[in-house]
């Protein structure tokens, strides 16, 4: 190694060493990370915003809008690129860092990689307090940016120019880790920000780097290959971890070679196209008929990249008690939940291997036949349940519209609120990894922000196709002004407002545990005395959008193709049923606190069928 250094602040030196990682992807090498959201303040503005400046062409900052929202475009920006890119967010001190703790969770729990570089208090103490510093009278050392150690994989301090030598390495290996992956975060005094060093030159050298793929322990798959040998009835999970493994092929091929129905879960919604005669369907709370009949007769489960969800497991009720799980995943933690027969690895390397294990097993036919019945039963109810004219606007009609009319490879975007359920059971996938639902945190404000983080990577490898976000109003009026930033960038999203007149979907489950709406609607929130409609148009209109409202899914069908054909931001907004819209079949139980007292006949009666389902649920750990 050269001993030569060179003298750099804190904030040059983090930078310039981002802008020498790299890494090797299928569609070549290029920086690891792609550039960054940042809103300035007088935490990140003088030193970082410095050092920002002198890379703004090889790491591009997009300006945001919020800083929540930047986090949300980070998180959906490395789902694109499944995990092999990621974005920072620079937010200052104060409100603007705090406001990035929402979207810190939404990472977190879908194991998504985000570096925050976040203005802190001054390490000297000196100017204390300072402006917008939270005090801790007993521990002065404390501040906001504690918060995030409950959010983050990684998370530290730079209390001297010299940590970030062994800091921004140890950041960079957690967010590349396929089994610890998550949001990392910086906390940067914004004295020491502005400190120099002499720098090792060394230390800015460019690095190539690969993600790990681990191979499973042989004995674990030599146990799991003779437990699914024995199975009269095996299924296959598909979770989201396939995908990030880029075992998509391997997967196909371990179900084709041994004939096994693969049930998807929302993460792992686009593992297979919607054609293939073993794509059973999604599985769980707001699956399908199919999968969950299949779920629910199964003697052997073999799970693939899932974290096993409530949404999946139907809180531990989809599948029969005796039913015995495999759990293939690259993480530990996953591997091993509910007294799993665990295969800790790649799930690429491990389809492999548990393949060659296999030898020439194929499960019966008549149990594969069931499933494809199943299936088959399911695709004439969704065909129905999305045809325009069967009952008034729904969300389903309006996904049914888009499929039609979007292409192969345009990527759709969906979260909080009704429409992950009626995505998840009604959207039938035209190819690989085009669709995103964000339900691991179920975070309602990520649609927007998120199609234009996927849009921005999306246009980094496919900017022909488009970018779909489906929002209700209750997201849209949380956070839109997105569609300003999507505008100001020139990274054209279409955007299907669906206007339900309030938060209907926990309407839907107030009335369906026996309780009155209230407080969900805007007609039914008593502070209200006089509710009126939203011009979404209008507003959109006001950000540089096109926008337009419609009356019908045929009026959605014909604005959506002059949204495909404009060159930038268009928003459609159709009103929905809030009461008979919903998707009513697919659903297994799910597990939500109830009144175990009450006044209300009507609740309890609903607490009673709830509590009578609780039979089917499985115990374990």
């Amino acid at each position: 190694m050269s001993g030569k250094t060179i003298r750099l602040t804190t904030a040059q030196a983090i930078i310039r060493w981002l802008n020498a990682q790299f890494i090797e992807t299928d569609e070549g090498r290029m920086r690891v990370c792609g550039g960054g959201f940042g809103i300035f303040g007088h935490g990140n503005v003088t030193c970082l915003g410095e050092a920002l400046y002198d890379h703004r062409d090889t790491l591009p900052l997009y300006r945001g809008q919020n800083e929540q929202a930047m986090g949300f475009a980070a998180a959906a920006y490395a789902k694109y690129h499944l995990r092999r890119r990621f974005m920072f967010c620079t937010a200052s001190a104060g409100p603007g860092t705090a406001n990035l703790l929402t979207s810190a969770s939404l990472a977190h729990a879908n194991r998504l990689p985000m570096l925050m570089l976040c203005g802190d208090t001054f390490l000297t103490r000196l100017p204390d307090p300072v402006l917008q510093q939270l005090e801790h009278f007993g521990n002065p050392a404390l501040g906001l940016n504690d918060a995030f150690k409950a959010v983050t994989r990684y998370w530290d301090r730079i209390t001297h120019p010299a940590q970030i030598i062994q800091s921004l390495p140890a950041a960079l290996a957690t967010m590349l880790d396929p089994a610890d992956c998550g949001p990392a975060f910086v906390g940067l005094p914004q004295d020491v920000q502005g400190w120099d060093y002499e720098y090792p030159e060394e230390f800015f050298a460019e690095r190539t780097h690969r993600i790990r793929r681990q191979s499973p322990d042989p004995h674990e798959v030599t146990t799991a290959a003779t437990l699914l040998t024995s199975a009269k009835r095996p299924v296959i999970i598909a979770g989201g971890g396939v995908q990030y493994s880029r075992a998509v092929t391997e997967l196909t091929a371990f179900a084709d070679a041994h004939n096994i129905p693969v049930i998807e879960t929302i993460a792992g919604r686009a593992n297979m196209i919607a054609t293939h005669p073993l794509n059973i369907g999604p599985v769980g709370v707001t699956g399908s008929d199919s999968a969950n009949a299949v779920a629910e007769k199964a003697d052997v489960v073999l799970t693939v990249g899932s974290r096993l969800q409530d949404f999946t497991t139907g809180s531990w009720t989809a599948f029969a008690k005796d039913a015995r799980l495999i759990s293939l995943n690259v993480g530990r933690h996953d591997a091993g939940k509910h007294m799993s027969l665990p295969v800790v690895g790649d799930a690429k390397l491990g389809l492999k291997a548990l393949g060659e294990a296999m030898k020439s097993y194929t499960a019966p036919k008549s149990w594969t036949e069931f499933a494809q019945n199943a299936r088959k039963e399911w695709d004439a109810y969704v065909a129905h349940n999305t045809r325009p004219g069967n009952r008034p606007n729904s969300y389903a009609q309006a996904i049914g519209v888009v499929n039609d009319l979007c292409e192969p490879r345009d990527r759709v975007v969906a979260a909080a609120g009704g429409l992950p359920a009626e995505v998840t059971a009604n959207w039938r996938t035209l190819d690989i990894g085009t669709v995103d639902v964000e339900f691991g945190f179920s975070c309602m404000g990520y649609e927007i922000a998120g199609g234009w983080g996927a849009r921005i990577a999306q246009s980094e490898v496919e900017p022909l196709s488009d970018t779909i976000v489906f929002v209700g109003d209750g997201s849209y009026l949380l956070m839109n002004s997105d569609i300003y930033s999507s505008v100001l960038t020139q990274k054209k999203l279409i955007i299907l407002v669906l206007d339900n007149g309030g938060f209907a979907v926990i309407n839907k489950l107030q009335n369906n545990t026996g309780n009155e709406s209230f407080n969900n609607l805007f007609t039914d929130a008593p502070t209200i005395p006089a509710p009126f409609a939203v011009d979404f148009a209008a507003h959109a209109t006001a950000m540089g959008a096109h926008a337009e409202h419609v009356a019908n899914p045929a009026e959605l069908a014909e604005a959506f193709k002059r949204a495909k054909a404009a060159d930038k931001t268009s928003v459609i907004i159709m009103n929905v049923d809030a009461y008979e819209g919903w998707t009513t079949e697919g659903h297994t139980w799910w597990e939500v606190g109830t009144p175990h007292v009450s006044e209300h006949e009507k609740v309890r009666a609903a607490h009673a069928e709830v509590e009578s389902a609780r039979a089917r649920q499985r115990k374990g750990v």
